[in-house]
């Protein structure tokens, strides 16, 4: 290897040296935090979305089931009074009615599947987002350490909802024994 390609082997780690420099890895983890956060809400919304075209269906189904009642019973009076032009009327109004409903369940199982698969997969990646929060805080708590030389900002860590509820059942209790 000569002098000059060794120069050049120097110089570019040299600049990718400088490009990690460069990037500050905490607003980059803060960043994909964001981010696994609103591909989170995009799945909830996607959820809500689908509930929301179940139930529009659901009424639309219902509406159908009244209309097919009510042919039907046009269909059975007609053919007691041996009028079958009217029975084959109420049958020709019947038929695509009950096309209709089939599709209308078929389209409901299908949302109620893939809702299902999403909500399965959003509680998995709920689970691994918290893990991610935490080890993401802990890491920036450590960078903190190191940068602060040895202080501590707490302001960022996480607390969970229980420990919050615990906190507040015993400043209640202890009210209670001060006011006692």
């Amino acid at each position: 290897m000569g002098l000059m390609d060794r120069l050049a082997t120097l110089a570019r780690a040299d600049a990718h040296g400088v490009v990690d420099a460069l990037e500050d890895k905490s607003l980059i983890l803060r960043q994909h935090l964001r981010e696994a956060g609103a591909e989170l809400n995009r799945k909830r919304c996607r959820i809500e979305a689908l509930t929301a075209e179940d139930q529009d269906l659901e009424a639309e189904a219902a509406r159908i089931a009244d209309e097919i009642r009510a042919l039907e019973e046009d269909v059975t009076l007609a053919l007691a009074g041996d009028k079958e032009e009217l029975a084959r009327f109420a049958i020709r109004k019947l038929l695509p009615l009950r096309h209709g409903a089939a599709r209308i369940e078929h389209r409901r199982e299908e949302l109620r599947r893939r809702r299902g698969e999403l909500e399965e997969q959003l509680a998995g990646q709920e689970g691994e987002y918290a893990q991610l929060e935490r080890r993401v805080r802990g890491y920036l708590a450590q960078l903190g350490q190191e940068r602060d030389g040895g202080g501590m900002d707490f302001r960022d860590l996480v607390v969970a909802d229980e420990d919050v509820e615990i906190e507040l059942l015993r400043r209640k209790q202890a009210a209670e024994k001060g006011g006692a």
